[in-house]
């Protein structure tokens, strides 16, 4: 009967394989039948394994349905399938747990004594399954069961369960703040583990729960720096920006003054010609950087990151050398943040990010791979104005053929069809020629001057602005483009370049009074003011203005002049003649006015622009005009109004569009989105200040615990040393111990069983001769003195041979 119920046992179990198999092999595309509540509850409730597994795929099903579908009417059901002793059901209802613990925290309750009893499953597997729902309950009462089952992992033998409670100390401390000193000690524990992932893990912790603790870190500083090569991608970033942070406040930057080596031809020549002694030279020396040996060994050992998998890890290793080294180090990372480049378009654009970061600080490593960053026509928007922005970064320090490569490259762009591009690629020009030599600038500023006449107004537009720009930085080299942008007037339709050229014509209407075109441009524009953009209308006000402000200031100078000269030649005179000839030569029509009494021409053209800007519907353009025909009207102002319009400008600069997240941490989330309030970003610190760093023998204690370690674990020998070496050691540890051939405190030599047979028959030749000198000692009493001394002799040659042959035996003779 036996055998045959273990048959049909082992039938029904091929069965369900079978049915599984065939169910798992079937087509996809078949969602599977929904069942209602009841019958899912009667699935649970079953005893068959199969069953019960059905029915917890069900409900998990529900729950990550979408919309989801309320399960929490499960929660009993499903949590007396804990006591079935099924593997397979226990991951999906613990999955259910972690979801509606909060929901319920009293049903939730329930469950903590059957997880308790897997802590102390045989399967490493289920204690850390057990570890990790545990910490991932989130009801507050189970606080302390949480922090007793955390404890209880740090000092398990597996590394499984030791990870997962580093991992569950962020969840405890959470869960409750206050148990936050003694998860500080459970994370110093497992910090100094020697499993690298277990480590890892910790740091992790370690960063969440208490990143102001380094002196949890001093012991294990140099045993981290060698595991790191070994840990998973999450643990080294955790590591990577840990360690970031330590060095900066742990070791002071120090530089040395060197000597700059000397060329071939000035070692020569000053070998062979007779040179005078002559004081060093400041510039002859250069500020070398000096690494602290530990910050030199945690440099060395991240190194060979630079070959991850993980594109964050390269970025991680970037942004150590950038803030740690950049002198030493940061060369070894240009080569694979460049080959971020061949990544997907949204690792790339975020290598971008950084390759940009990198190179506002120093662009000259990136120059060897100028090609990496030409726009290809697949790229998305954001990529290509990334690039043309690290073109334009590169431009300054590369040579003419790369220069002529890059204008070439943006030439080609302004003629997009594309607005952004042709507005982004007219900008990159405009910051190429602010960033170079002369003779560049001006080959930047005629191949802007070439796309006024293209059909394309935004073009335009953007080309007259950066001219602008470019302009008013030697506005003494372009009086004769302003006379040819002038020119274009007429045909120019866009609105922003009109304004510009404007603008410029009023700013150098002073520069060449005889020769001024401002006066006859206003002339001209008056004509169509009523047909013109608001935009323009406010730069024929202005121009306006400063063209009647030149006219005033140039009839008081040469009101002043006539003054001072009559003053000269009529001094002898009276004063009223020196009145009447003020009030003849200061009144006469002969200078500003026309011989009928009429106004000026320039008076009467400000006076009609005044009035046509009075009837503008523009209200800021109204308020504009009446502001300036304030200050022109009362001639106590004169001196106030030039200093408002004819002020020199500064030079207007075109910064990076990256220049705004130039003090954002490489390699950040912040960097990216350019806003520092991200949650979790943390800037990073200033260097420590010399003298004022902890004392490196603090890492000294790590060495010593990785050398006791890797010799003992817990008492059990892992393997590094011999039996009989360890033997030797407990038996010397024994206080009532004593080695072979010890006599008087001193160590010898172990003896054989020759030497022991040999020293009992000394011992009876030596009883012989006593008994016979005690014999001749009684016949021999009255013998003379000399007799005395032969004899006393005798006994010394006898004391020195029996000396020399108990050395010989491993004996030493008590004096």
């Amino acid at each position: 009967m036996e055998s045959i119920s273990r048959i049909s046992s082992l039938l029904e179990t091929a069965r369900d394989l079978t049915l599984e198999a065939a169910r798992d092999a079937g087509p996809r595309a078949k969602s599977v039948r929904p069942l209602p509540a009841p019958q899912i509850k009667k699935l649970l409730d079953s005893r068959n394994e199969r069953d019960v597994l059905d029915g917890l795929r069900r409900v998990i099903a529900m729950q990550y349905a979408n919309p989801p579908q309320p399960t929490l009417t499960f929660f009993p059901a499903v949590l007396k399938t804990l006591s079935n002793p099924y593997p397979s059901t226990r991951p999906l209802v613990y999955n259910y747990l972690l979801h509606h613990a909060e929901l319920d925290p009293d049903t939730a309750l329930l469950s903590v004594n059957t997880i308790q009893k897997s802590l102390s499953d045989s399967n490493p597997r289920v204690r850390a399954m057990a570890l990790k729902t545990m910490a991932g309950i989130r009801v507050p009462v189970i606080a302390q069961i949480v922090s007793l089952a955390i404890k209880k992992g740090v000092n398990d033998l597996s590394p499984v369960v030791r990870k997962t409670a580093a991992l569950a100390c962020v969840k405890c401390v959470r869960l409750d703040p206050s148990s936050r000193p003694q998860v500080e000690e459970y994370i110093a524990t497992l910090l100094g583990d020697k499993q690298y992932y277990v480590a890892g893990a910790a740091l992790q912790a370690f960063i969440e729960v208490c990143p102001e603790r380094l002196d949890m870190i001093h012991p294990v500083y140099r045993k981290l720096c060698r595991m790191v090569v070994d840990m998973d991608e999450w643990g080294q970033l955790a590591l990577l920006k840990l360690m970031t942070s330590y060095a900066r406040r742990c070791f002071p930057q120090r530089t040395k003054r060197v000597k700059q080596a000397r060329m071939q031809e000035q070692r020569a020549h000053d070998f062979y010609e007779d040179l005078e002694p002559k004081e060093d030279d400041e510039a002859e020396y250069d500020e070398v950087e000096l690494v602290d040996p530990d910050l030199e060994l945690y440099l060395k050992s991240i190194r060979s990151l630079l070959q991850s998998r993980n594109s964050a890890v390269i970025v991680a290793v970037a942004r150590a050398y950038l803030y740690l080294s950049p002198t030493n180090y940061l060369h070894h990372a240009i080569g694979p943040l460049i080959a971020l480049l061949r990544s997907p378009q949204d690792i790339q654009q975020v290598a971008l990010y950084n390759i940009v970061q990198v190179c506002l600080l120093d662009p000259t490593f990136f120059v060897p791979h100028i090609r990496h960053f030409l726009v290809r026509a697949t790229e998305g928007a954001e990529i290509w104005r990334l690039k043309l922005e690290l073109l334009t970064l590169i431009f300054p320090h590369s040579s003419q053929d790369v220069q002529n490569l890059i204008l070439a490259e943006l030439e080609h762009f302004s003629r997009s069809h594309d607005a952004p591009l042709v507005r982004e690629s007219v900008r990159a020009i405009g910051r190429c020629a602010q960033s170079s030599d002369p003779t560049t600038s001006r080959r930047c500023l005629s191949l802007l001057l070439k796309q006024i006449h293209s059909p394309d107004q935004s073009l335009v537009g953007e080309a007259i602005e950066v001219v602008r720009h470019l302009m008013q930085r030697s506005p003494d080299e372009h009086q004769k483009t302003v006379i040819r942008l002038a020119k274009n007037l007429d045909t120019l339709r866009s609105p922003t370049a009109r304004a510009s050229i404007i603008w410029l014509v009023g700013e150098f209407a002073g520069y060449d009074p005889d020769n001024g075109i401002a006066a006859d441009v206003l002339r001209i524009l008056v004509k169509n003011y009523a047909e013109e953009e608001d935009e323009v209308r406010a730069q024929i006000v202005l121009l306006a203005a400063k063209v009647y402000l030149h006219f005033l200031n140039a009839k008081n100078g040469k009101k002043r002049a006539l003054d001072a000269l009559n003053s000269t030649t009529s001094r002898a005179e009276g004063e009223e003649n020196e009145a009447g000839d003020e009030n003849q030569t200061g009144d006469g029509p002969s200078s500003f006015e026309a011989e009928s009494g009429s106004p000026h021409a320039i008076e009467a053209l400000y006076q009609h622009t005044m009035l046509l800007a009075r009837y503008t519907p523009s209200y800021d353009l109204r308020d504009r005009a009446r502001l300036y025909r304030a200050l022109l009207a009362v001639p106590s102002s004169i001196d106030l109004a030039t200093l408002l319009l004819l002020a020199p400008k500064p030079h207007p600069q075109a910064p990076s569009p990256s220049e705004t997240r130039r003090g954002l941490a490489l390699g950040s989330a912040s960097l990216v989105l350019g806003d520092e309030n991200v949650r979790g970003y943390s800037d990073i610190p200033a260097w420590v200040e010399e003298g004022s760093e902890p004392d490196a023998k603090l890492r000294d204690d790590g060495d010593a615990g990785m050398s006791q370690s890797s010799t003992t674990d817990g008492g059990r020998s892992n393997g590094s040393g011999s039996a009989g070496a360890m033997l030797d050691k407990a038996l010397k540890a024994d206080p009532g111990y004593r080695p072979n051939g010890a006599v008087g405190g001193k160590t010898t030599k172990g003896k054989s069983l020759d030497d022991w047979l040999d020293e009992e028959s000394e011992s009876e030749e030596d009883e012989e001769e006593s008994e016979e000198e005690t014999d001749e000692e009684e016949d021999d009493e009255t013998d003379e003195s000399e007799e005395e001394e032969e004899e006393s002799s005798e006994e010394d040659d006898d004391d020195e041979s029996e000396d020399d042959e108990n050395e010989r035996t491993g004996l030493v003779r008590a004096k």
